[in-house]
């Protein structure tokens, strides 16, 4: 009886924490999280992360963003800050370009199937990187991390910018039921996940290599963000960097983590409340900042920045 009555008690308590604008049927009380959600909004959320990612390849590769690229995605939105043109050599310039451009086309190919919202307020500036880098360290680097200093820097911070969004969909596939959307998701998802496990197999090539002036290796690098990540989103392991436990490596028998997954070698699943507390740097899904200072667009998002 006491179990049984603590658990009630607790239960109680959770609901008492339920805004009033959500039902209970909507939340799920063992999470905290919204529980029903609809499948276009779903499919809309990870556009935010598509933004993100296409303003900065893009302004890396060319000095241009999207206004210059697709201003007809953009929907109004604000211009990003902060984004500036890197000196990459010409192999990363052109495959940097082909991120954007493929980041492009995922925004046009989700407006064709469910509406998309206008780009949200982006804050690329090397101070939002130079954060997350002490954050990562839990120690003021100096100097601070500059993505845009060279090529390496940019690899680091691309590691950043593709970390969460490709792990959205494995989370949205599965409570998916329109044929159409699973489509879209499942063809986003492949090309997701290879520009991701494309900046990582750059970056385990380099693994060993010390990252100047700050005399640490780019595995390190890569370790101390992935860790990062998991302290914010608050779910566990989700993220891995490029070196890892032989425990946690492929089928446990290996170190090296080119392609991240889980002990079953599946993607790590992230849900939209993960990605903002990771993306927002707060750590709390209602706090924007970070990428993100007025906060990300959409349903989801809006909905916590309301509560």
């Amino acid at each position: 009886m006491i179990v049984r009555n603590s658990f009630v008690a607790g239960s109680l308590f959770l609901l008492l924490l339920i805004p009033k604008s959500c039902t209970c049927e909507e939340m799920n009380v063992s999470t905290g999280y919204l529980y029903k959600k609809s499948e276009a909004d779903l499919l809309a959320f990870p556009m935010n992360v598509a933004f993100l990612a296409a303003e900065f390849w893009l302004i890396c590769a060319t000095g241009c963003g999207m206004d210059v690229f697709a201003p007809e995605l953009v929907k109004g939105g604000p211009p990003p800050i902060g984004g500036q043109m890197v000196n990459l050599d010409p192999l990363t310039k052109n495959v940097t370009l082909q991120y954007g451009l493929l980041a492009i086309g995922v925004l046009r190919a989700t407006k064709d199937v469910v509406e998309v919202f206008p780009r949200p307020f982006l804050n690329i500036t090397k101070q939002v990187f130079a954060e997350i880098m002490d954050q990562s360290f839990e120690q003021t680097l100096e100097p601070p991390f500059d993505p845009y200093a060279s090529t390496l820097n940019y690899q680091i911070a691309s590691y950043i910018i593709s970390l969460d969004g490709p792990n959205l969909y494995p989370e949205i596939i599965p409570v998916l039921q329109k044929t159409k959307f699973k489509e879209l998701a499942s063809g986003i998802e492949g090309v997701a996940f290879g520009v991701k496990n494309s900046i990582r197999s750059y970056l385990y090539e380099c693994r060993d290599m010390l990252v100047p002036p700050y005399n640490v290796c780019v595995a390190e690098f890569t370790n101390r963000i992935s860790e990062r990540a998991n302290k914010l989103g608050k779910e566990g392991i989700k993220s891995e960097g490029l070196v890892v436990p032989k425990s946690l490596g492929a089928d446990r028998r290996v170190s090296g983590n080119v392609i991240e997954a889980d002990k079953n070698s599946l993607s790590y699943r992230k849900s939209p409340e993960e990605v903002l507390r990771i993306q927002y740097g707060t750590g709390n899904q209602c706090v924007p900042g970070g990428f993100y200072p007025k906060g990300a667009n959409g349903r989801i998002a809006k909905y916590y920045l309301n509560i």
